[in-house]
């Protein structure tokens, strides 16, 4: 993993995208292989205004990208990715008028299937918001063409 990766590329990463950008998402840190990023408490953000809680699915977004960014950092490249499954475990509300700040670690990975758990908390992983875990397809080429493994020996039935 380069330097530059770290230091230029995975901040951007986090919060650089279109939709990131507009929930406020921001690289909070790196510390060995988890990965942490934070979204601002913002009003336009709550999913119940009689409460002034967070929306849920502003919680399951954030787990899902700090998943990806977790996978950059194993990888230590970016490449292509896509969620293949998410499950969200929600074991609290989070505390109105708090930011949050999701953390990330990818766990293993095979040659196509990269599995992470993560955690969204105010303070700390100890005491969840929510807990996910995710399976993530990874690209898996080894420089071949797409559809190379379908592809049949000439004269072959």
């Amino acid at each position: 993993m380069t330097d530059s990766f770290l230091t230029d590329l995975l901040p951007r990463l986090a919060g650089g995208a279109a939709h990131t950008h507009a929930l406020g998402f921001a690289f909070e840190g790196l510390e060995g292989d988890r990965v942490r990023i934070r979204v601002p408490y913002r009003a336009d953000l709550v999913g119940d205004p009689g409460t002034g809680v967070l929306a849920g699915g502003l919680v399951t977004t954030l787990l899902d990208h700090v998943g990806g960014l977790a996978i950059w950092v194993a990888m230590g490249s970016f490449k292509p990715i896509a969620t293949l499954d998410l499950r969200v475990d929600y074991m609290r509300a989070a505390e109105a008028g708090r930011d949050l700040i999701a953390e990330a670690r990818c766990f293993q990975m095979t040659h196509s299937i990269a599995f992470v758990r993560a955690w969204a908390f105010e303070d700390s992983p100890d005491n969840p918001v929510a807990a996910s875990q995710a399976a993530y397809v990874v690209e898996s080429t080894g420089g071949r063409p797409v559809g190379a493994n379908l592809r049949t020996k000439e004269g072959a039935a």
